[in-house]
Formats: C-alpha cells, structure tokens, sequence
C-alpha cells in the first residue's frame, strides 16, 4: 500500500477512548454537546466521506479489543487518536507498541518518540545536548521536600512533569518565591499522583509550529496564541481553563492565527522545528510549541505529537492557511502510517 492514491479505498480501524466513540447520527445535538468527541467525528465523516470505510474502535483498559478488532475486520490501516490508556496519558504509548507487535500500521508518532516527549525533563535534555533553548527546569518527585536548586531562578512555572493538555496549570502555576512553589509543586502532586517540573517562565509570544512527515518533513504556517483581554499582571500562558472553558475563551479573547514573522524567523523556525522533531524521534505528526522572546529567541516549551486533528484546530488551520484541505490532510496521515517502517 505504500504510495496509495487518493482513489483508492482502505478499511481503517479508529482507535479512541471507548467515551469519545461518536454516535452515527448527530441530529438535534449542539457543538456544545459534539465537542468532547469532535475530533473522532470530524475524522471518521471526512475518512468516509472521501470513500474509506472507517470503523471506530473504542478502547479503555483491555488491548484485547484492538487484536479483536484487526482479526475480525482486517484492517489496512489503524487510525489513532487515543490520548491515554487505562486512565493515564502515558500508557498511549504502549497501545502503539501493541500495535507494532501486531504488525498493524497506523497513523501518527512511533512509541520512542511519545515516550521521549511526553517526559518534559527527558525531552529537554535532550534539547540541551542538541544546543537548543529550553527552559532551565528543575522535577520535583513525590514524597520528597521541594528544594530549589539555587540555579534555578524566579519566575518558575510549575506544571506535571507527564500530563498533557495543561493539566493543574492555572495563572497561579507562575510562582516569584520558594513559598509558593512548594504550595503548586504539593498541589500538582495532589492533582495528578504525578511528579511536578518547575521550568524558567519565558516572557514572550506563544508560537505553534506544525510539523509533518517521517523521514522526509514538512512544516506548516506557525500559529499563534492571542489573549486580547488577559487579565492585568496575569502571565501570556495557556492554563487549563483558558483551554477548555469556552465561555472563559470568549470573555478574555482569546484566539489563534497564523503567526505575524519576519522571513528570517519563520526561516530559522522552520530549520529548529526540523531539527527538534527529529531529535526527539518523532513521526506522523506533531505541534511545537515555542515562546518568541523580545530578543527573537525560540525556547521549546513541549512538544505533542499527535495533537488535536480536528476541523478548526490549529493543526489543521495551519495546514489550510498553506493550502492543505482537511481530507488531504488526513490523506497525508494515511499515506506516512503505511508508507513507514514498523518498530520506529
């Protein structure tokens, strides 16, 4: 199937949380109310809609379901947009390593790369020995007194060290004293069982870079967050509310469009998220997430691979601004899941 032609029509298998499985019909329902599974909405009608046959698969906790799934309907390809397994964020990982045992190919990262980017501290190390702006950070483990290393100066941000999706940050994960970062570090701790990272906050502008491919890349227009109404003395950060709370969105305008660069910096982003994307291993696809100093410096904050793939989000918006439709989009996915090498 390597090199497979918009024409031509596979059986694809969706994973996702077995909660997110969309219902076949939508009627009466409000976007509202479509949000927590839009994105295994919008990729199953537009798979279909460009003639594959897509059958959602919905996952929690028994892996047995996939290896039922891909004996009984044999699928050409395993479209993947789960995001934990058994509860936790970091197990998405070893769901793909199951798949490559399988032999069954699928879409997005590879689990060396999940495993390296999902572990902040881990990824920044790397970064660092690749000479490559981080944060100066510091973890925090479970059951240990909080003690700053005296290199590490303030302002901190405090955050997991594993979760995603701005799990426990608030604006007052941004702390000045010793004081208050031991109250966030205990209080990520309670959150999510979870070590907490402490990492140098970083004044400046929130730039998302899209990258795509697996041996051969391409990027897509960066994205940049907006906060036109943020809150006076706050920090420019995307907490948890800011992210999931869209009456909050509204109230604080925030909004995402393509990033205002000169053509040196979106050249020399380009270069770094090459070169990051790479560094860590990753594949499929991925969303970089920089801060622009004053100074026209990036600093790599995360990375995530497999983002949000959905009509509207950045991802796909980025691919759009540069002329790339939504099925095209996911035709690209389709074509590296069987285009790459298994045990990546």
């Amino acid at each position: 199937m390597k090199g497979f032609t918009p024409r031509q029509k596979l059986r694809v298998i969706l994973l996702c949380h077995e909660s997110l499985v969309p219902p076949e019909s939508t009627a009466g329902l409000t976007p509202q109310q479509m949000l927590p599974w839009k994105s295994e909405h919008d990729v199953i009608q537009a798979l279909r809609g460009m003639g594959h046959e897509v059958f959602p698969v919905g996952l929690s906790d028994d892996l047995g379901v996939i290896r039922k799934a891909i004996e009984e309907l044999k699928p050409q390809i395993a479209f993947n947009l789960l995001e934990e397994f058994h509860g936790l964020a970091l197990y998405d990982q070893h769901v793909v390593s199951f798949l490559e045992l399988m032999k069954q190919p699928y879409t997005g990262c590879n689990p060396r790369g999940l495993t390296l980017a999902h572990d902040k501290a881990l990824s920044k190390k790397i970064l660092a020995y690749h000479r490559i702006h981080v944060p100066a950070f510091a973890v925090f483990p479970l059951k240990r007194k909080v003690r700053r290393p005296s290199r590490l100066k303030f302002p901190l941000l405090v955050k997991s060290l594993l979760e995603e999706g701005s799990v426990g940050i608030a604006f007052a994960s941004v702390v000045h004293d010793d004081e208050k970062l031991a109250e966030r570090v205990e209080l990520i701790h309670r959150q999510t069982n979870g070590p907490a990272i402490a990492e140098q906050y970083i004044e400046g502008r929130e730039i998302y870079a899209s990258v795509q491919g697996n041996e051969r890349l391409r990027t897509y227009a960066p994205w940049e967050l907006l906060i036109e109404r943020l809150p006076e003395g706050a920090p420019n950060i995307a907490t948890s509310r800011l992210k999931w709370n869209y009456k909050y969105q509204e109230k604080v305008g925030v909004k995402t469009q393509a990033a205002d660069l000169t053509p040196e910096l979106r050249k020399r982003l380009d270069h770094l998220s090459r070169r990051i994307y790479r560094a860590l291993h990753l594949s499929g696809f991925a969303r970089l997430d920089f801060r622009l100093t004053a100074e026209g410096e990036f600093y790599l904050l995360e990375a995530n691979p497999n983002p949000n793939i959905a009509r509207g989000e950045d991802f796909a918006e980025a691919a759009a601004h540069g002329g790339v439709s939504y099925e095209e989009l996911l035709h690209r996915l389709l074509t590296l899941g069987l285009g790459r090498q298994l045990a990546g």
